[in-house]
């Protein structure tokens, strides 16, 4: 799938407005796990739009470490595909985490995506589709000013040698970082480069190098759904 900046700007100002609408307000945690798809990026461009924090879950980690990390931030919401396809194989993305998720007293709603054309139970009142929200969504969202300092997202370590430690990066501090190691580390010509990182995009190279980096310097960015 290929999306142009103006289609991109579209569809992360529309869920903006989706999110901002199911009550999502400044400081409000929202999880994303979804695959290498492009709705994670606009996912994460959404939550920055209005100052919610998100937490990204790695697409090969387990149902039971989305809910971890989703409770210890006390996530609001969180954005999950229906299936996905990692390594030659399908996983039931949607069900699996249905089963871990149910009793999370902060979490209100769950947006499921449609990515593998997966048969799923949607929750009345809790569940929702990506497209269908999307599409009834106002198209214009201003983006809102925010303090250097302001979280922009937590990021979880993996768990392998204790329970996962969160790291904070904030708004001011983290851009100009990325921002400037894109442009000058990796020689950046945006005219006439393609950047592609094959990292995945739940890591910090993947939202440092797939996303934030090559969009804020007006880069194309390839990502491969995969692993």
């Amino acid at each position: 799938r290929e999306l142009t900046y103006a289609q991109l700007l579209d569809e992360v100002q529309r869920l903006a407005n989706a999110l901002k609408a199911r009550g999502i307000r400044q400081g409000d945690v929202v999880g994303i796990y979804l695959p290498m798809i492009p709705e994670v990026v606009v996912a994460m461009l959404a939550c920055a739009r209005i100052g919610a924090p998100h937490t990204v879950v790695f697409g090969g980690f387990a149902p039971t470490a989305v809910r971890e990390r989703l409770e210890v931030s006390r996530a609001k919401a969180v954005i999950v595909a229906d299936g996905a396809r990692r390594k030659g194989k399908f996983i039931p993305v949607k069900q699996a985490v249905d089963e871990v998720i149910a009793d999370l007293p902060d979490l209100e709603t769950v947006v499921v995506v449609r990515s593998a054309d997966a048969d799923c139970a949607m929750r009345p009142g809790r569940d929702v589709w990506f497209d269908d929200l999307i599409a009834r969504a106002d198209p214009v969202c201003p983006a809102e000013p925010m303090a250097a300092e302001h979280p922009l997202f937590l990021l979880y370590s993996s768990g392998s040698t204790a329970k996962p430690k969160g790291i904070l990066h904030t708004t001011g501090g983290y851009l100009t970082g990325v921002t400037t190691t894109m442009a000058i580390v990796f020689d950046l010509d945006v005219d006439h480069d393609v950047f592609w990182c094959t990292a995945d995009v739940g890591w910090i190279t993947g939202h440092s190098y797939i996303v934030y980096g090559p969009l804020a310097n007006g880069c194309t960015s390839v990502m491969f759904e995969g692993a």
